[in-house]
This record gives C-alpha cells, sequence and structure tokens, in this order.
C-alpha cells in the first residue's frame, strides 16, 4: 500500500478508539486488567489515541526527509519495510503500549507478529477488532497466543525474523537479544532490536515545595494501578523542613483510599494483574511484619 493509505487506516483507528469503541476498550482494560476507571481511560483511549496518530505524524516527518540535491545530481532516498517480520512482545500494564507496538510496525509496511501478555488477552481482542474495522488486512498484524518460551523460540528459529520490538522486564530483554545473537547465521537480515525495560522512578522534592503536591505525587506515583508500571515511584528525596508537612498529608491521602472491583467506579486501588503478583507482594508485607516484630522484641 502506499503510505498515505497506511496512514488512513490508522488515523481511522484512533477514530474508532475515540467514539464507538471508547467505552468498550477502556472497559476490558478495566475488567481484564484490573484499572480503575481513570487509569483505564488514561491509557486505553487517551494514550492509545495519541500513539496511532503521532506515529502517522512521525511516518510523515520521515519520508519527508531526503538528502541535499545539487544541480549535477539529484539525490533521494527510499524507504522501504523489513525483509520478513516484526516480533512485537507487549506487556499487560499498558493497553496503549499492546496496541501500539505492532502498530507502528505495520504502519511503516512491516508485517508483525503480536505475542500480547497472558494477562491482557481481553484488551488486545478489542484491539484487533477496532484494527480490522479500520481496515488493517488480514496477515498483517497477527496475534498469537499461547506458551510465550515456545512461541519465542519458534519465532526466533525463523530465517524470516527481521525486527524485535519490546516493552517488558529487563532480565527478559537481555535473554531475547542474547537468543537472537546466537541465532544470528540463521537470518537473512540482520534483525532491528528496539527494546523499553523497567527502571526506577523517583520523586525529588526542594524546600520550597509545596507539601500538598509532594503528597500528592507520592501517593498518586506510588500506588496508581497498584504501581505496576515503570513510571511507579519508588522512592523520594524530601528535605527534612518539608518531610514532617508531607508525611501527616501523604498518611491522609492513604487512609483515603478505597480498594476493590474496578466495577465500583469510587474505587481506587484494584487487584494486582495475578496470582503470582499478589504472592509477591504479600511475602514482603509478611517480611515487614516479621522485621517490626522482632524490634519490638
Amino acid at each position: 500500500m502506499p503510505w498515505q493509505q497506511r496512514a488512513g487506516i490508522f488515523l481511522r483507528a484512533a477514530e474508532l478508539i475515540a467514539g464507538p469503541y471508547r467505552a468498550k476498550i477502556n472497559a476490558a482494560t478495566m475488567l481484564g486488567q484490573s484499572k480503575n476507571i481513570y487509569q483505564a481511560e488514561i491509557d486505553a483511549a487517551c494514550e492509545l489515541i495519541d500513539f496511532l496518530r503521532f506515529n502517522v505524524q512521525y511516518m510523515t516527518e520521515i519520508y519527508a526527509e531526503q538528502p541535499e540535491s545539487t544541480s549535477g545530481a539529484w539525490n533521494r532516498l527510499e524507504y522501504r519495510p523489513l525483509e520478513g517480520f516484526i516480533y512485537a512482545i507487549t506487556p499487560f500494564n499498558f493497553t496503549a503500549i499492546a496496541g501500539n507496538l505492532p502498530a507502528s510496525a505495520a504502519l511503516m509496511g512491516n508485517v508483525a507478529i503480536w505475542k500480547p501478555s497472558d494477562s491482557q488477552v481481553y484488551s488486545a481482542k478489542v484491539i484487533m477488532d477496532i484494527f480490522k474495522e479500520a481496515g488493517v488486512p488480514d496477515g498483517v498484524i497477527n496475534v498469537v497466543m499461547g506458551d510465550p518460551v515456545m512461541i519465542t523460540d519458534t519465532i526466533l528459529n525463523s530465517p524470516d525474523f527481521s525486527g524485535l520490538h519490546f516493552t517488558g522486564s529487563t532480565d527478559v530483554f537481555k535473554i531475547l537479544w542474547k537468543q537472537i545473537g546466537n541465532n544470528i547465521n540463521k537470518y537473512k537480515t540482520y534483525p532491528r532490536i528496539v527494546g523499553e525495560t523497567g527502571g526506577k522512578d523517583f520523586i525529588v522534592a526542594h524546600k520550597s515545595s509545596d507539601p500538598i503536591q509532594i503528597a500528592t505525587a507520592i501517593s498518586r506515583g506510588a500506588f496508581e494501578f497498584q504501581g505496576q508500571k515503570c513510571s511507579a515511584a519508588s522512592r523520594c528525596y524530601i528535605p527534612k523542613n518539608l518531610w514532617p508537612s508531607v508525611k501527616e498529608q501523604l498518611v491522609k491521602d492513604v487512609k483515603s483510599f478505597k480498594m476493590g472491583s474496578p466495577e465500583d467506579m469510587g474505587n481506587f486501588i484494584t487487584a494486582v494483574i495475578h496470582e503470582g503478583s499478589f504472592d509477591k507482594l504479600a511475602s514482603y508485607i509478611d517480611q515487614a511484619k516479621k522485621i517490626a516484630m522482632q524490634k519490638l522484641l
């Protein structure tokens, strides 16, 4: 397809999310990934719409970028898709990222094999419904669900593997990078590797800051979506002159959080993504309790 036609398809997808599919994709994210209504709207609707629209703008700028020509020579750069397919691996915590990774590859003319997270299959299905209605041809974005190790081993052993588009944990990305390197002689081309991995977000407050604003940044940064995102605040640096006021407000904020099902719009904190995550968090709580008891004794 001409790039303008590809642009039109994904701009149409953005319009579908902004309009008739907005409630459905938000609800799927709430029920399937346990986001509250605010987090779902920010992610599944607003951010995914932005990704699709900004991608078209970026593509337009890329294709417009041409080398200098002179009176004696006309220089022209022609962009073409990769010679094979791109493997998109997406996380559970952002419906927007799940839609963006395979869509950005397809927008540039590539075929994508998309493996969504096992914990995000419901909203992934809604995304594919939207792409199909927008006009993405069959076979361009191919969703594969199942055992992640088996799927990855099969894909990375294919001579037609030409690119990885990944968002997830640092450890998994390192394993994939190593696996691609070990298989380099099998591929028809050198695969492109693009990955975003987790990190530690921190909050630094100046001594002139507003304690209430600091407390809000900490409570919302740390606890929205149960802290299950790379933007979650995990440490803070607060001036001594502000800490008493910040602590008082922070305790007040945390005590005001309501916890429960996302179906109740008044709940701020809902469930973590699966039992393994729950058990991990519970083990840290038990450890903290144990340390506290030892100090008391």
